[in-house]
């Protein structure tokens, strides 16, 4: 347990509860295996492929419950109880969406550029959905998550957010991410609980150098490449296309160029998993459940950058074939790297919220909705 300590003697604000309270630190083990996993996989692609992607909603239902009935806290899993038929509708409506928006686009061009700002504003609507179906039908303890986050934070943390990052060329990123973990954090509630997230764009900032310092060592090195074979390519572009096609050399000259780029778009995709797995470590820490009870993440950057590309290559060299390992492998990465610090006794915690009624799983089956989240 040495791995969270640091985080276990955090300030925490009053709660109105005694301090005397004992705080124990309940970690997130996972115990799926990817032989078991694998079976459930293949039969899910085998299946989806054979119906046209019908069975697809099926198939996404039965590997979120073996993941969620696989994650444990304190001796106990999670469960996934959404219907596939929703699932399916959700998926059925959003296709339709889709397929409405590229026929209208290909014989109407011109309302493409009416239709490209409506599904912008739009996508924050969908997020927003998805994001509450999925709490609705997951819960812990026979105890129901929920979402009440609304469009115009959606709309700020995804669409702002986005614009205002890809517009400063990543400086204002934190501020961006700050939105969106607010947003999805500190909407969500269990049985009726809140929670709480207090991540500061300074800490955000902090997680940010690292992969700011690292992306722009590689751009510096590549500009500074660049610049030294320009010569050379200008030279052999005036002797090879006195004698060939001008226009072909100057292609083969540029695709040489953008080839060139991979090892930066390589190193862009390095640095923004070290800042997603320090994001994720700053607004866990900063997340309280109900005002008492801390989340906790000690996920490390470089190792959580490690399992995604290793993940990544293996699963493409075998062509596919080891995605259950993959999904297993990182499964467990994030478990382990997640903690509960417990106010009290989580056991008396889970009978409080079950006396006082609300958010036990039976009373949202008829109001989960539709899965119509990206």
């Amino acid at each position: 347990m040495t791995d969270i300590a640091p985080w276990s003697t955090a300030a925490r604000p009053a709660t109105g509860m005694p301090a005397e309270l004992p705080r124990k630190v309940e970690p997130f083990t996972f115990t799926g295996t990817a032989r078991e996993y694998f079976g459930i996989w293949i039969v899910n692609i085998l299946l989806t492929i054979v119906t046209i992607g019908i069975y697809s909603a099926w198939a996404k239902v039965r590997r979120l419950r073996y993941f969620y009935g696989n994650t444990h806290l304190a001796g106990a899993s999670f469960d996934y109880h959404a219907k596939p038929v929703r699932i399916l509708i959700g998926r059925i409506i959003v296709l339709a969406i889709i397929l409405g928006y590229n026929i209208v686009a290909n014989l109407f061009p011109v309302f493409s550029l009416v239709l490209t700002p409506v599904f912008l504003l739009a996508l924050p609507w969908f997020v927003m959905r998805g994001l509450r179906f999925n709490a609705r039908v997951t819960s812990y303890r026979n105890i129901r998550f929920d979402f009440t986050g609304g469009y115009w934070g959606a709309f700020k943390a995804y669409v702002l957010g986005s614009i205002i990052t890809w517009l400063s060329l990543g400086i204002l990123a934190p501020i961006a991410s700050r939105w969106m973990w607010h947003y999805l954090l500190s909407n969500a509630t269990y049985g009726g609980r809140p929670v709480t997230n207090e991540a500061t764009v300074r800490a955000m900032y902090g997680q940010w150098l690292l992969p700011a310092v690292i992306f722009l060592g590689g751009l510096v090195l590549f500009g500074a490449s660049a610049f030294a074979i320009l010569p050379a390519l200008q030279e052999l572009y005036s002797d090879i296309s006195a004698s060939a096609d001008a226009d072909l050399v100057l292609a083969v000259i540029i695709q040489l160029l953008l080839t060139s780029l991979l090892p930066l778009i390589v190193l862009l995709a390095f640095a923004g998993l070290i800042y997603r797995a320090g994001t994720r470590n700053v607004a866990f820490n900063a997340t309280l459940i109900d005002g008492r009870h801390k989340l906790m993440s000690f996920i490390h950057r470089g190792r959580f950058a490690w399992v995604t590309v290793s993940n990544l290559v293996a699963t493409i060299l075998t062509l596919g074939l080891a995605r259950p390992w993959a999904a297993v492998r990182m499964a467990k990465l994030m478990a382990v790297s997640t903690a509960l610090e417990v106010e009290g006794s989580l056991d008396g915690y889970i009978g409080q919220i079950v006396d006082s009624g609300p958010a036990v799983a039976s009373e949202y089956l008829d109001v989960e909705g539709f899965d119509i989240g990206f």
